[in-house]
């Protein structure tokens, strides 16, 4: 029997809280479970990187695409999701969801093309954007007494956490036996386990009071969108042209249309009044670009490891590890600090770490960076732990309580946002100086095809030197390795610039917005979806 929620279906009624059986916390482990999934299948296509680029020979860009369209097509299609969930119901709508992104994962695992990698993998994302809003309005209707929902919210951030850490190490597994695509396999026996207990174990929620769905409006969101982030990859890669122009000004021009079209409609999309609240926008602002900086960075991790240094898959994966607990640590340490220091404080100081060790990691060299690589990254996951955490409680604690389904619908699309434009904004920087750097240094006599394969990428260059003579070889290594350490070098120092801006904005616009130790409080909606970042 269905079972409406009222208040956007995401809040209890007002009556005594029922507290939960032994079937709600079965159910919880089972979306837990779905969720850690969601994020290794993030972390193990960096480890990917170096065998798909060796298989399928994606472009500069196409590889840029083939990691982050994912995040784009979730981006977009979360509000979209969420409110279809809020029609047709939120256990089916996940368990769609489920079906879709097992049959999708086959097809991405056995891609033949980069364009056919492409778009299997922005309908994973499309499929991902079923199951992350999902995950969380259930867990949020199943469990209303607030201290079991606090602690069955902090079950699930914690799926989130291992599956960070949890991903590189059984990634690295996977690829040391299997090709590339067995890491999309990852998927199939969990969302077959979610599709045969999620009917059993999990309710069905629907608001019975949701409007209908604007399709313009759907297709207005993903046009402006992927038009806006088009354009800003062709500028970033190839400088301005008429293509670039026209992707940012007419994705502007239709974003800012939808924006238009959301305030007039009877059931919109989004709320856009909340972005009026000061607090909400301020405390949005400061988590996009923390997940921006954090994100895009990452881009950069496994394939330095593998293809400068030379580990496999697998040590590539146990040396992200600490990196991962790092964030647990910092994650666990942020609600116990803000009960002494105000929460202001403590998300300028986590920015300001993590700009100290996106800052270190311009001293990473290409023979001996490994050390420095992971104090590095754990100092930035240390520092950005509390930032997300806080960040999240501050932006739905500023919204009014009905309003807390469409605080987290716009809280889990800047997430997706802004980790996706991290890495087209700093993936594509690194690109073109990786692409300069070659250029002025590739060894004399090398084809044609092979001179591009080696400029386009780091993992172009490496496949071309197996085929070539020793000193060849070693020459154009040595040229590859240099320019994209002096990406990474050049990439990590502006994006510790910007984390060092984004503390002074923090300490300024969060001073008067207070978040919660979760103690008497049930804890709010997350911003950033853990089951949607990958970041």
């Amino acid at each position: 029997m269905d079972t409406p929620a009222r208040g956007g279906g995401d809040r209890p009624a007002t009556t005594a809280p029922r507290r939960a059986g032994r079937r709600e916390w079965v159910g919880l482990a089972v979306l837990s479970l779905a969720c850690l999934l969601y994020v290794m299948d993030l972390t193990v296509l960096h480890l990917a990187v170096p065998q798909l680029t060796e298989d399928l020979r994606p472009s500069s860009t196409q590889l840029l695409w083939i990691i982050d369209v994912y995040g784009f097509m979730v981006a977009g299609a979360l509000v979209t999701m969420g409110t279809l969930g809020d029609r047709i119901g939120r256990r089916r709508l996940l368990l769609i969801g489920a079906a879709a992104f097992g049959a999708v994962s086959v097809l991405a695992a056995f891609s033949t093309t980069p364009e056919m990698l492409i778009v299997s993998r922005a309908l994973l994302g499309i499929a991902g954007a079923t199951v992350a809003p999902s995950t969380l309005s259930l867990i949020f209707a199943m469990f209303t007494d607030p201290k079991q929902r606090s602690l069955a919210v902090g079950v699930w951030i914690s799926a989130f956490s291992a599956g960070s850490a949890i991903g590189p190490v059984l990634g690295g597994l996977v690829l040391e036996a299997f090709w590339w695509g067995a890491v999309f396999l990852l998927a199939l026996p969990v969302m077959g386990a979610l599709l045969v207990v999620g009917p059993r174990l999990l309710p069905e929620y629907r608001d019975p009071g949701a409007g209908r769905l604007d399709l313009r409006s759907v297709v207005m969101s993903i046009v402006a969108l992927l038009a806006v982030v088009g354009g800003l990859k062709e500028l970033v890669q190839d400088g301005v042209s008429a293509l670039s122009v026209a992707l940012v000004v007419g994705g502007t021009v239709v974003g800012l249309a939808w924006w238009r079209r959301q305030r007039r409609l009877t059931d919109p999309m989004l709320d856009v009044g909340l972005f009026r609240i000061r607090a909400f926008r301020s405390a949005l602002l400061v988590n996009f670009l923390a997940i921006f900086v954090m994100v895009g960075y990452f881009l950069f991790i496994g394939q330095y490891l593998q293809l400068v240094l030379g580990l496999s898959p697998l040590q590539a994966g146990l040396w992200s590890v600490p990196s991962a607990a790092g964030f647990v640590l910092g994650s666990q340490l942020g609600p116990r600090i803000v009960a002494r220091f105000r929460a202001s404080t403590v998300v300028a100081a986590g920015l300001g770490a993590a700009a100290a060790g996106l800052g270190m990691l311009t001293l990473v060299g290409v023979h001996d960076g490994l050390a420095v690589l992971v104090v590095a990254s754990v100092v930035v996951s240390v520092g950005m732990g509390p930032v997300f955490g806080l960040t999240t409680e501050m932006v739905v604690g500023s919204a009014p309580e009905e309003k807390a389904g469409a605080a987290s619908g716009v809280s889990e699309t800047a997430a997706e946002l802004g980790g996706a434009l991290g890495i087209a904004a700093l993936g594509s920087v690194g690109a073109a100086i990786y692409r300069a750097g070659v250029a002025t240094g590739l060894p004399a006599g090398l084809p044609s095809e092979a001179a591009a394969a080696a400029r386009d990428t780091l993992g172009g260059a490496v496949s071309v030197a197996g085929g070539l003579p020793g000193p060849t070889a070693d020459a154009l290594l040595a040229t590859a390795r240099e320019s994209f350490v002096s990406g990474l070098q050049l990439t990590s120092g502006a994006a510790a610039v910007v984390a060092a801006a984004i503390a002074v904005i923090a300490a300024i616009a969060l001073r008067d917005t207070v978040a919660t130790d979760g103690a008497d409080e049930p804890p709010p909606v997350p911003i950033s979806d853990p089951c949607s970042t990958g970041s």
